[in-house]
């Protein structure tokens, strides 16, 4: 239903094993490639035996919305998925993976991620709070799923941005203007990299925010100014009627 949307999009290959052993651990790696049959990683992600092969693809096509500028439509998700560990519907860290390939093998020096799913990329967060040369910066619920990212949690590199439920456009651009934007500039990065989440649209069923097709198109013009290069990826949204539109939206804005 969303590629048949779409006019203009393509396929992309697998990432490697390497790829993803950049973010996550060989142990956890292995441990998916093994999966044959339904397993439950955790309370609310299940796997089978074409997991490894799904999740390979979606951070192959991350990579080369990375690489190329463009928006990864993928599933599964990423940005709960911690180094060792599978989480909220996420395999892989997609949008870690393609971070680390563009810094490892296209000389990208300074990355920011601005992740404005309705809930708060906690793997992401794990995977770089440590790294000076990543900036990562969430517009979430809060509280709400996973429990993390609320006001005191954060760190150099780190900004998280908890916004009560019923938050809508006015909340977000808000956000962007007085915390985001500087945050991001005054970073100086070569590449931003949007964890596109899409719900929290007023009409998704998993969240309580207010966000509308315009919303959303500002947050993707929002992003996009905000370094030399961009790309983004599909993480949540959940309403399959509203998320075309909602996607298509989000197009217009990335320009």
């Amino acid at each position: 239903m969303l590629l048949d949307s779409i006019e203009d999009w393509e396929e992309a290959g697998p990432a490697s094993p390497t790829d993803v052993e950049r973010c996550h651990t060989p142990e956890y790696v292995a441990h998916i490639r093994s999966v044959d049959e339904p397993t439950w990683l955790d309370g609310d992600t299940i796997a089978s035996e074409t997991t490894f092969e799904a999740a390979l693809l979606a951070a192959g096509v991350a990579i080369a919305a990375a690489e190329q500028g463009g928006l990864a439509l993928i599933r599964p998700p990423g940005h709960h998925a911690l180094p060792h560990a599978a989480m909220g519907f996420c395999v892989f860290n997609n949008i870690a993976i393609a971070a680390r390939l563009m810094q490892a093998e296209h000389g990208i020096g300074r990355v920011a991620i601005v992740d404005w799913d309705v809930h708060h990329g906690n793997g992401t967060q794990a995977i770089f709070w440590d790294d000076p040369t990543v900036l990562f910066v969430s517009l979430h619920e809060w509280p709400f799923y996973p429990g993390t990212g609320g006001p005191n949690e954060q760190a150099d590199t780190t900004i998280n941005i908890p916004l009560s439920a019923g938050s809508g456009d006015e909340e977000y651009e808000r956000a962007f203007e007085h915390v985001v934007e500087p945050a991001v500039r005054a970073f100086e990065p070569e590449l931003v990299l949007v964890s596109a989440g899409f719900d929290a649209h007023r009409d998704d069923p998993l969240a309580s925010m207010t966000l509308t097709e315009d919303g959303f198109r500002e947050l993707a013009r929002r992003s996009a100014a905000l370094a030399p290069r961009y790309a983004a990826v599909l993480e949540g949204g959940y309403n399959l009627s509203t998320l075309p539109r909602l996607v298509a939206a989000a197009l217009e804005g990335f320009g």
